[in-house]
């Protein structure tokens, strides 16, 4: 409880995973992060694949498709990734598994979702990780509408995605960047400086966007330093996200991040 007190101490949006099948918080850990409202905390939501540790994975409620029955929605495996299976953000039966089961789990803990590998979106049909038709495009773009038609007061933040085909996307007859409270995108500056990356959010902070709530669009990147004792690196990426107006976010490595990094 200590290091939660100190996470609630020093962070206003907070992340963490708020499925219930992981068993990661309690409801009494949740609301010491909230600290009393002062604090919106988010769940991570992994929209274009599935994890084969959720039990969604293998079970889902009466009338809905779990991920592993639900073969037509299926990609193939995520590379690098082995309990990762791409998912088609179009399919119906996914989205309903999304929107009816995957989603009111965490809305009704949380106060937002952190939407993560929607980039599937990006890739090209032909893609031999992850393809994703025309179909499978517009339909992840739908399936982020529908989420915000069903949760209009929840925050929305996504995860890298960030390219023209989400910044200019439209769904609905709405501009796509309007569904969003902010975005973020990993390893931006470290390990390595991604200049493809970093222009994008120069585009996206061209567009001089609020959030839903009037306030300023969140444009936050997450870089990793390998340890939490890397205080020089996490300085120095957190410096350049800065000059570019961005909100900058170290931690250690990707999927690992079992801790939280300090950073004086």
């Amino acid at each position: 409880m200590g290091d939660l007190a100190r996470v609630a101490r020093t962070y206003r949006i907070i992340v963490i995973d708020a499925d219930p099948g992981t068993r990661n918080f309690t409801e009494a850990q949740i609301a010491l992060l909230r600290a009393g409202g002062r604090n919106r905390v988010i769940s991570y939501m992994n929209l274009g694949s599935c994890e084969t540790f959720r039990t969604y994975w293998s079970s889902a409620p009466p009338g809905l498709s779990s991920c592993a029955s639900n073969s037509d929605a299926q990609r193939g495996a995520y590379e690098g990734y082995p309990d990762e299976t791409w998912m088609d953000v179009g399919n119906a039966e996914y989205q309903a598994l999304v929107l009816e089961h995957i989603a009111p789990r965490l809305a009704a803990r949380v106060d937002g979702f952190y939407l993560d590998n929607l980039e599937v979106v990006e890739h090209p049909a032909s893609s031999s990780n992850g393809p994703c038709t025309a179909t499978c495009k517009q339909g992840g773009l739908d399936l982020v509408r529908k989420l915000r038609e069903k949760y209009p007061r929840h925050l929305i933040v996504m995860q890298n995605a960030t390219s023209d085909v989400t910044r200019l996307g439209v769904t609905g007859g709405v501009p796509f960047p309007l569904l969003l409270d902010g975005i973020a995108h990993e390893e931006v500056y470290a390990p390595t400086h991604d200049e493809s990356a970093e222009a994008e959010l120069i585009a996206w902070s061209a567009m001089g966007l609020t959030s839903r709530d009037r306030h300023r669009f969140w444009i936050g990147v997450d870089d990793y330093v390998g340890s939490c004792r890397n205080t020089g690196a996490a300085r120095s990426a957190a410096a350049r996200a800065r000059s570019r107006g961005f909100s900058p976010w170290a931690s250690d490595e990707s999927s690992g991040q079992r801790v939280v990094c300090f950073w004086e």
